[in-house]
């Protein structure tokens, strides 16, 4: 639902902002090859005068599990230490899928102004979007503070994460110090404005190995014991069982998925390894701890009823780490008041919601960082037919503009 836009926000370079965007989305910057984008957003900030000295990175990286070119990006501006100190944040990496985008700005008949990827890529505006929204919100706050020399500026810091889509590793492995004192946190990324995240699920991710023997498989199959029956067999009794998608057990609910296997090189052989990965999610972390145990169980049990002929059976390794934490703040959190004010302004009705895929405010929130996440005007986000809506975007960049400047 939308309502008559309040006049009294903060207006910006539209061109400008979307121009950055798009100097952004083409920058090749995977998880864990984040360093060029990372240059060009401090080149961005040392352009418009911001101090080097306002401009760190931490070692995140180098804690990461995959390699990394970079760590985090972390930004402060001074400002009355008085006043609330506000953290911004956005990730920096793209799918692959995105790499070598060509950003293209075009007008659909239905969807009005957007900008596409010309070609077989995806756009990349997860998250290159939340990023030019932020370099949009601190031009401006320059520009305000060099026309008003004697304004009243809050204190504010920026992080530029790494490594989202690969379980948000650049948030876990932040470097909280470099941080200081928050006061209220606001995450860009993902979705339309309207909606306010003030939680996110939890998630796990399990490595299983399932061994068995070898054997030849047409000359002796009663003499191997398969690793992909054993494997097939525990995905199928979590599937009987109510385990494996939706989950929902007395009142609580969770999810669960194998998502890859793999294994087995030749069909006269008896399989002697396969190898898994698997998720779970809920928003209850013992229920999520519960589900996982039922998996490995799943994995046991089936190990132990494939035999050979003499009774010979196979084992399972198995390994599981946590993602991210679940979490939710209270609705009259400071950052979610805040953001509710700021989109009501916009004349956006706010939703609030608490999301059931992990963001980085899962992280930042065990770090002691209490953020809500809003939407940038991205869609159909990991695809080919990923476009960025650019009014939605806009007012992305008028609403972070906003709790850069003051009230």
């Amino acid at each position: 639902m939308s309502t008559a836009a309040d006049d009294s926000l903060v207006a910006i370079d539209s061109d400008a902002a979307v121009e950055r965007f798009m100097q952004l989305t083409a920058i090749p910057g995977r998880s864990g090859d984040e360093a060029a984008v990372a240059a060009a957003i401090t080149q961005i900030l040392m352009d418009a005068g911001v101090d080097p000295e306002w401009i760190v990175r931490d070692d995140a990286h180098q804690r990461t599990r995959i390699k990394g070119n970079c760590g985090n990006l972390i930004v402060s501006l001074p400002g009355d230490p008085s006043l609330p100190r506000t953290l911004l944040s956005a990730h920096m990496d793209t799918v692959p899928i995105c790499v070598n985008a060509k950003p293209v700005l075009k007008d659909d008949p239905e969807l009005g102004r957007i900008v596409i990827a010309e070609g077989e890529t995806g756009l990349g505006g997860d998250d290159r979007a939340g990023c030019a929204i932020i370099l949009t919100a601190i031009l401006e706050r320059l520009r305000y503070a060099k026309s008003h020399p004697d304004a009243k500026l809050a204190p504010a810091v920026i992080s530029f994460l790494i490594q989202e889509e690969v379980g948000l590793e650049g948030a876990r492995h932040l470097d909280a110090s470099k941080i200081g004192r928050v006061d209220q946190a606001f995450n860009f990324d993902g979705g339309t404005l309207e909606k306010i995240r003030h939680g996110a699920i939890g998630g796990e991710r399990m490595q299983a190995t399932v061994y068995g023997y070898a054997s030849h498989a047409g000359v002796a199959p009663e003499r191997g014991v398969s690793a992909i029956a054993i494997a097939s067999k525990a995905i199928a009794a979590l599937h009987d069982a109510g385990l494996h998608g939706l989950i929902e057990r007395d009142g609580k609910r969770g999810t669960s998925n194998v998502g890859v296997f793999h294994g087995g090189e030749a069909t006269n052989v008896v399989t002697p390894e396969v190898s898994l990965k698997i998720e779970a999610r809920s928003h209850d972390a013992e229920f999520r701890t519960w589900i996982v145990g039922q998996i490995r169980e799943a994995l046991e049990q089936a190990a132990r009823e494939v035999t050979d002929v003499n009774g010979r059976c196979g084992r399972i390794e198995f390994s599981s780490h946590v993602d991210y934490e679940a979490f939710a703040l209270d609705l009259d959190h400071p950052s979610v008041l805040g953001a509710r004010e700021w989109i009501t302004k916009l004349g956006v009705e706010p939703i609030c919601e608490v999301a059931n895929g992990g963001l980085d405010a899962n992280w930042l929130f065990l770090h002691g960082i209490e953020a809500v996440t809003l939407g940038c005007g991205q869609a159909a986000i990991h695809t080919t037919d990923e476009y960025l809506l650019v009014d939605h975007y806009l007012n992305a960049c008028r609403l972070a503009a906003a709790i850069l400047q003051p009230n």
